[in-house]
């Protein structure tokens, strides 16, 4: 099954940061909260070898955290791995006569 995955804490502002990115994509995507589970804490860890929150998985494929999100979303990566994965369509260019 396709998924994004992101490891979070409640206060953690690039938590957040990186949420509204994906919501911004229109994308689904499973929030996995490890302040108070330690076995998913543990899981985390050994995936991504971080010990910092978000951590970001795209089918399984690591992408780092918020700031290596925002740069795959600056250079194109991101929408390309979406589009690829198939997580996401690509936008269509509106006619100039429907703008």
């Amino acid at each position: 099954m396709k998924t994004i995955q992101i490891y979070t804490q409640p206060h953690c502002p690039y938590c957040h940061r990186a949420k509204a990115l994906l919501d911004t994509k229109g994308v689904e995507y499973q929030e996995i909260d490890i302040s108070t589970n330690t076995d998913k804490r543990a899981e985390m860890m050994q995936r991504s070898q971080r010990r910092t929150v978000p951590q970001i998985f795209i089918n399984d494929h690591p992408i780092g955290g918020s700031d290596d999100l925002a740069a795959a979303d600056k250079d194109g990566t991101l929408d390309s791995m979406l589009i690829t994965t198939g997580l996401n369509k690509p936008h269509r260019e509106m006619s100039p006569a429907l703008r």
